[in-house]
């Protein structure tokens, strides 16, 4: 299964609620009417993020594909073509970044009803060869994420390896997806020593500060 994420920015003058709305109804319905598409999930940036200026991002869209075949029946579809023709809408295409990433579940636990998703952009260090960053980050790294006893569910998704090595490196190599009852669950775990031994770790393996935003999670389809 491939999970192709795409981190979105709302469209310069475009008002968050307007943004959130219209993603969420009008192109949501075009996305939806992709061939192969088995899952898409849109995450929005909480209103409560944008107190203190502009976050990370507006939200990221996640979908879901057999495989690589399923994608190249989607590179000539005419639904494709009408979603890239909508998302100038409502999005700012200068800052779009979309990957096609593996998810690996670290943390398997069911996602909380009318919980908070954290979702963290993530750059390996500098210098350190893809592989081992991988390895670190699902088998020493992932571990730690997982003891934080507030986190319900945590998933890694990994760029994919056929994205490097085609000139310009990609723009992420993942994301760290952890699910929280409620923001105050997300409060409290920043107090626990896991948390502590968990961020502890980042400057091993990953460029810090990692960039983040908090989100609600829409399940669109799957």
């Amino acid at each position: 299964m491939i999970k192709v994420v795409s981190v979105l920015q709302r469209r310069p003058g475009m008002d968050v609620e307007a943004f959130q709305r219209y993603w969420r109804g009008t192109h949501a319905a075009i996305v939806s009417r992709l061939p192969g598409l088995r899952r898409y999930v849109q995450s929005h940036t909480l209103l409560a993020g944008y107190r203190k200026g502009q976050p990370a991002a507006d939200g990221i869209a996640e979908l879901w594909f057999d495989d690589t075949a399923a994608l190249r029946v989607l590179k000539e579809s005419p639904e494709l073509a009408a979603v890239l023709a909508d998302e100038p809408n409502f999005c700012d295409m200068s800052r779009f970044i979309q990957v096609h990433t593996e998810e690996h579940v670290i943390k398997d636990g069911p996602v909380p009803a009318d919980g908070v998703k954290n979702v963290e952009l993530v750059k390996k260090k500098a210098g350190m060869p893809l592989a081992d960053f991988q390895r670190h980050w699902r088998v020493v790294h992932g571990p730690l994420g997982a003891s934080i006893e507030t986190v319900k569910r945590y998933v890694q998704s990994h760029t994919r390896a056929t994205a490097y090595g085609r000139g310009e490196p990609p723009a992420l190599d993942g994301f760290a997806l952890t699910w929280f009852e409620n923001t105050a669950a997300m409060r409290e775990s920043a107090l626990s020593p896991e948390y502590a031994r968990t961020r502890a770790d980042e400057d091993n393996f990953v460029t810090v500060p990692l960039d983040f935003i908090i989100t609600k999670e829409h399940v669109i389809l799957g």
